[in-house]
């Protein structure tokens, strides 16, 4: 074994090829990547080194060296297959890996290979029922680990929480994800707090040393204090394996592109399995994102701040490493740093993207614009590595302006978003949104725009994996209905969407948004009852989510459900209440409004960077893949954006006016 130990997709010796994929690559889409002419020239040689390996394998015998050395090679060609973007070639090589861990009895081997055949199917998903096969082998192997096994794989153990929570994601089942959520969330408190108690025994043994300096100290204190500096040396070898000098007892294996000292590891397993899946600031980072995905739809946005500053923080540690500060640019980056550099920008691209949605969904829009700036410039300086993050910086203009009222260039933009993207998924989003903005415009070739918009989508709508693109479209499609006084159809539509959501994706937002519109339609329905109860539940999920919008929709309701029952106290009540909510909306767009941001952001003009060289654009993308699609639910990247998303309110849709049209 080499001295890094098992190679793998995940783990790189110093001797060995630089890997060529990163978390949000690993987890694609299904068509193969294409990478540079260099490396499609590598990977041939490569496979045919590590296929002379194989060979020389079989004529080892059958001892568990040579048998270790047979899963080695398997995992590298696995991930020169995956390069090539040979799936099916990977999972077969980690299919012969796992066969032979199993017949070794090394249940930490066959939960690294089950794991990684895992990630290959959520890559590839091609047959759902691989993919649920895959994770039922996961679970039956990693269910038949001690507890104290399972504690010395703390690296796998992420690993495994982490793909079942994308797949969970994709298939849309957010309570079941949720679970995973809390584990490694309580995984990684709990390793935070052992590194914590490593640094006081270290800063105690230093004290310790310190004392022993001393050259007037006693016999009998010299004594005392050696005695008391060999317990903390073996509470220290107890929780690290490494003596005060700070050598490791066996060297580690350790991939990217700086050596990082001990404590930054999270190793897979024991060795020689001491690989790591991402490092460990990555993977806390992307724990502190995992659990802001699932606040956010709750309306703990105070729990969401403090992880996003979390992650922000340890990326923006992290990239500080690297050599990235406020000036450099893709073409400054050093080769070896570009890989890694690509890991910590996809990740702070993520939490930025998550704080415009919070600040959109609480009206901060002054926030948010700071926010999709920074998203902005980050993309300009590192257009090639962030690639996949223009459609969604131009979903987000695309938000930004429909929140202000902007409606004709929200739809330009989330239309522009849609033509960025070849994600199936996201494709179908942004023109959902598109079509909600142009509902908002209210006019009748607007309308036909909108039924042009949705009408592609709802008519594929059950070949999405999961009910995310379903709800999104039955939302916009009864919005439509009711704008054509269709309104016993747009129940149905509204009714139905709601329970998907309720079951299935449990965004507080987007239920708060059906129950608005049913209830307008119970309003001009005449069922003053049904609407009075689904009005009055709709603004108490508005007030918990601090969404100012919805809550004015809500309230210009219930005035006219006043106005029908001729309640003159609580409509007057009820509009005094509303223009308090009225003018603190226009406030905050007037704010931001002063920006010079604003007019950038709203403006008709897609996002485009400038244009690297090629020479340079293959130097960045020899680390790096350009096709990256973090979709959680569609491709399984590192993050899924809420149902429907902050900005989708239709604030100014006169739904009383809807009403008393009918009447």
């Amino acid at each position: 074994m080499s001295k890094s130990g098992l190679l793998s997709p995940h783990s790189r010796s110093e001797d060995s090829p630089p890997r060529r994929h990163s978390p949000s690559q690993a987890f694609q889409q299904r068509q193969p990547r294409q990478s540079p002419s260099r490396t499609r020239r590598a990977i041939p040689s490569q496979k045919q080194t590590l296929n002379k390996g194989l060979e020389l394998t079989a004529t080892s015998g059958d001892g568990f060296t040579g048998r270790l050395w047979f899963c080695n090679f398997n995992s590298q060609i696995a991930n020169a297959l995956i390069i090539e973007g040979d799936y099916k070639g990977s999972i077969t090589a980690l299919e012969h890996g796992y066969i032979c861990a199993t017949e070794m009895c090394y249940q930490e081997l066959q939960m690294f290979f089950a794991t990684s055949i895992l990630h290959v199917h959520l890559m590839q998903w091609s047959d759902v029922s691989l993919v649920e096969g895959a994770v039922k082998r996961c679970n039956m192997l990693w269910e038949s680990f001690s507890p104290e096994k399972g504690q010395q794989c703390l690296g796998l153990l992420f690993y495994n929480e982490m793909l079942h929570i994308f797949y969970l994601l994709r298939v849309c089942d957010y309570k079941s994800a949720a679970q995973h959520v809390d584990r490694v969330d309580a995984a990684m408190k709990s390793d935070l707090e052992r590194t914590q108690h490593i640094r006081e025994i270290k800063k105690e043994i230093d004290s310790v040393n310190l004392s022993l300096s001393r050259p007037d100290l006693g016999y009998r204190d010299r004594s005392a204090l050696s005695e008391k500096l060999r317990r903390l040396e073996e509470q220290l070898n107890s929780f690290t394996g490494v003596s005060s000098t700070g050598k490791e007892s066996i060297e580690p294996a350790y991939f990217g592109n700086v050596k990082r000292a001990f404590g930054d590891k999270l190793e897979l397993a024991p060795p020689p399995i001491d690989g790591e899946w991402l490092p460990k600031g990555a993977i806390y980072a992307l724990v502190d994102l995992s659990v802001v995905v699932f606040s956010r739809p709750k309306g703990l946005f105070r729990e969401c701040g403090k992880r996003i500053q979390s992650g922000i923080q340890t990326i923006q540690e992290e990239l500080k490493k690297l050599g990235i500060d406020d000036v450099v640019k893709e073409v400054d980056l050093q080769h070896s740093a570009i890989w890694m550099a690509g890991v910590y920008l996809m990740l702070l691209m993520q939490f930025l993207e998550n704080k415009v949605a919070v600040d959109l969904t609480r009206s901060e829009f002054v926030e948010a614009q700071m926010a999709l700036v920074e998203m902005r410039n980050w993309y300009l300086r590192f257009p090639t590595i962030l690639q996949a993050c223009q459609s969604i910086i131009e979903m987000l203009r695309g938000q930004y302006a429909h929140a202000m009222g902007c409606y004709n260039e929200a739809a330009f933009h989330f239309v522009e978003a849609s033509k960025m993207t070849q994600s199936k998924s996201m494709k179908a989003m942004y023109q959902i949104y598109a079509a909600v903005a142009y509902i908002c415009i209210d006019d009748a070739e607007s309308s036909s725009n909108a039924l042009d918009l949705i009408g592609p989508v709802y008519s594929i709508v059950d070949s999405f994996v999961g009910v995310r693109e379903k709800t999104s479209v039955l939302f916009a499609y009864g919005l439509l209905l009711m704008r054509q006084d269709n309104l016993q159809e747009a129940r149905l539509r509204l009714a139905s969407g709601l329970q998907i959501t309720h079951n299935f994706i449990g965004s507080l937002q987007l239920v708060s948004q059906y129950l608005t519109a049913l209830g307008n339609l119970a309003l001009a329905l005449r069922d003053a009852g049904q609407a009075r109860e689904i009005l009055r539940s709709s603004l108490t999920l508005a007030k918990k989510l601090y969404d100012i919008p919805t809550q004015i929709w809500v309230l210009s309701n219930l005035t006219s459900l006043y106005q029908q029952l001729g309640e003159e106290g609580n409509e007057m009540e009820n509009q005094e209440y509303q223009k308090r909510k009225v003018e603190d909306l226009q406030r905050r767009i007037g704010e931001a409004s002063m920006s010079p941001h604003h007019f950038e952001l709203i403006d008709k003009v897609k996002l485009e960077a400038h244009q690297l060289s090629e020479l340079d654009i293959k130097r960045v993308t020899a680390g790096r893949s350009m096709n990256v699609d973090l979709d959680i639910p569609e491709s399984v990247g590192l993050y899924t954006r809420a149902p429907m998303p902050a900005s989708n309110r239709l604030m100014d849709l006169d739904f009383g006016r809807l009403g008393r049209h009918k009447n």
